[in-house]
């Protein structure tokens, strides 16, 4: 049984790029902020988010009365589901930017590692410093997110010749070996050079890369977030990185965006870039195609892919 039959697309052009729509589906602009264009809030029941700033507009969908599905178009998911009401299902778009954000992880480690981000700066300037750096070769990575992203981070790391140890939620042993418990975060810190975290944004992952954790780590670890910025205590963070112990490689911070001001800004052992992990050229087409999967789903009375709240199609 046919459950949505209106969605609203943040933007004309994401409508036009998936029009037509399946039988059955209704389409109408809305970007959250103003009035729905082509529909009006009582007829909408279906809403796909915007890609950049979602956050900021949630509040808006306690406007949609009749709301049966959001659809995000990011992996993370940080309180759409308390936005929306337990009678909404919530998919993300997971699998969307494994490629992408893996990408970035695996460029972050070796343009700190390597000095690549201090000879940028000494290109601005003609200077020609020739020093050894650290490989990624023979390192000990400490892997925190199991998930799709940490997957990719893991496949595209392993050519690299390094010891990949991986952190989930639980301990267990899945189809690619070992998974040790987020508990024995601290004891596993202190054997390893690079903290990768990739983990989701939720009540268990919120600091659990805090003051225990980073304190444990090697002098010169590197610490590496993809995941989510809340995941590590920022403030934490910055003592070590500023006292000169750890360096740190971050897409991801809390507050975001970083303030003007903040001390991190300034220091050598930062490397920061502005929350781009899945804005790439990969995004458009992949988000695209999961789009029109979920549409068809719809449109067909189907569970939608993705689901991280049941809502109607439970």
């Amino acid at each position: 049984m046919q459950t949505v039959r209106t969605v609203s697309f943040p933007d004309q052009q994401l409508l036009d790029d998936l029009s037509p729509l399946p039988a059955g589906l209704r389409g109408a602009v809305w970007d959250l902020e103003t009035e729905p264009d082509g529909g009006t809030l009582a007829e909408i029941d279906g809403v796909i988010l915007p890609y950049i700033g979602a956050g900021a507009v949630l509040g808006s969908l306690s406007k949609v009365e009749q709301l049966k599905f959001v659809q995000t178009q990011s992996t993370g998911y940080d309180g759409v589901i308390e936005a929306a009401g337990p009678a909404a299902g919530v998919a993300n778009a997971s699998g969307v930017h494994a490629a992408a954000t893996a990408e970035l992880a695996i460029g972050l480690i070796l343009a700190k590692l390597r000095g690549i981000d201090q000879a940028v700066r000494d290109q601005q300037y003609g200077l020609w410093r020739p020093e050894r750096r650290q490989s990624l070769a023979d390192r000990k990575v400490l892997l925190v997110g199991v998930g799709g992203i940490g997957h990719e981070i893991a496949r595209r790391l392993e050519p690299f010749e390094v010891t990949i140890t991986r952190v989930g939620s639980s301990a267990r042993t899945d189809e690619h070996g070992q998974v040790h418990a987020s508990s024995e975060l601290a004891a596993l810190a202190a054997s390893h050079d690079i903290l990768v975290s990739v983990l989701p944004l939720n009540e268990h992952t919120h600091q659990l890369i805090g003051e225990e954790v980073l304190a444990a780590l090697p002098d010169g670890a590197l610490v590496v977030n993809v995941g989510r910025g809340s995941v590590v205590d920022t403030a934490a963070l910055t003592k070590e990185v500023l006292s000169g112990r750890l360096q740190c490689a971050i897409d991801v911070v809390d507050p975001e965006p970083l303030p003007e001001d903040h001390p991190l800004w300034s220091t050598t052992n930062a490397l920061i870039t502005p929350h781009v992990g899945g804005n790439a050229s990969a995004f458009q087409p992949r988000i695209l195609k999961l789009l029109r999967k979920q549409l068809d789903a719809l449109a067909a009375g189907k569970t939608p892919a993705n689901l991280v709240q049941a809502g109607p199609f439970a």
